[in-house]
């Protein structure tokens, strides 16, 4: 559970009033060699095999069973392409990978090396530059790799990315922008709906679950977890999805940790309906601090159940939840899937 968090803005969802950034670890994993689209295109759920160099593509890590394994971007050059695991262990994608590596594949797999993702929040600063969508270019000034992937990254909508490989100094740019603390990137992340280890992102959530749509191709042939993707999509299959709730003290007089019970909600606490129905489960927690505890608020995402999802409140031991829909979340195809 996070650390409690001033509360900014009388919204609780609204981000950073000025331009702002957070960095975080990412891994980086290189395939060399010209069957290296080939093989990640069969290992991952995007399109990639014909992408073009300059290429940024979202890509989710999946099982067969399509559950997710990790959250990645690949970066297409001319001889291969740095895949970006951005949640998810990058040893234990690699390995997974390493696995049905075979000898007559034209690919060299190195093993993950760090690197830092700088995202960014709020309004967008003047001159940072952006690429064209769905590419990967040289950062303002040389300073990294400018990523514009064509879905949120948990960042301000549209905005891009920069990407830092180990020993590469950060622009001067970033100077001027506010860094948020762990806390205030978390606020924004439960905002936007980005999945994060483990609570969203683990092996028992899909990608349409988790708002993920536009890192899943449904028309690029065979590939791992495509067959249970596919019944998804044609069957209007997604048994749950992830939203976003806040619990309020001022709508109860109850302050986080009192009556009616004596925890807050806390990652695992299940929700049901007024009736009583099970509702889902909530995955993360954020507790922001205000002067009078009657004014607190705790928030976080959940994953609600389909026969749930109309539902405006949820109930987590007695307390109301407002339910509302993350917004960078993208609804699960229906019928996408009738073709692949």
């Amino acid at each position: 559970m996070s650390s409690p968090q001033a509360l900014p803005n009388p919204d609780p969802w609204a981000g950073p009033s000025s331009p702002a950034h957070w960095t975080s670890p990412v891994s980086l994993i290189r395939l060399e060699g010209p069957d290296s689209k080939r093989f990640l295109h069969g290992q991952s759920s995007q399109a990639i095999e014909l992408a073009a160099p300059g290429a940024c593509l979202a890509t989710c890590l999946i099982t067969p069973t399509a559950r997710l394994r990790g959250l990645a971007l690949a970066l297409v050059d001319g001889t291969g392409l740095d895949l970006v695991v951005l949640e998810g262990e990058g040893a234990a994608i690699h390995q997974a990978l390493d696995r049905v590596l075979f000898p007559a594949d034209r690919v060299r797999l190195d093993a993950p090396q760090p690197a830092s993702l700088v995202r960014l929040a709020g309004p967008l600063q003047p001159g940072v530059g952006s690429g064209a969508s769905g590419q990967w270019q040289p950062g303002p000034g040389g300073a990294g790799l400018l990523l514009q992937p064509e879905v949120s990254l948990g960042g301000t909508a549209g905005s891009p990315a920069l990407l830092l490989r180990s020993g590469d100094e950060p622009p001067a740019w970033l100077d001027q922008l506010t860094r948020l603390d762990a806390a205030a990137w978390e606020h924004w992340r439960l905002g936007q709906g980005f999945p994060a280890s483990p609570g969203e992102l683990n092996d028992g959530c899909n990608p349409f679950e988790l708002g993920l749509a536009g890192w899943v191709s449904l028309g690029k042939g065979c590939y791992v977890g495509q067959e249970t993707l596919a019944k998804l999509a044609t069957y209007d299959g997604v048994k749950q999805q992830l939203r976003r709730w806040i619990w309020r003290a001022e709508a109860t007089g109850t302050a986080p940790g009192t009556a009616p019970d004596s925890e807050p909600p806390s990652p695992g606490t299940g929700l049901v309906t007024s009736a009583g129905e099970r509702a889902g489960v909530i995955t993360s927690v954020l507790h922001l601090a205000a002067p009078d505890p009657a004014g607190a608020v705790v928030l976080g995402l959940a994953l609600v159940r389909r026969s749930a999802l109309a539902e405006t409140h949820l109930l987590a031991g007695g307390r109301a939840l407002e339910i509302s829909t993350p917004a960078a979340f993208e609804a699960p195809p229906v019928g996408a899937g009738k073709g692949a």
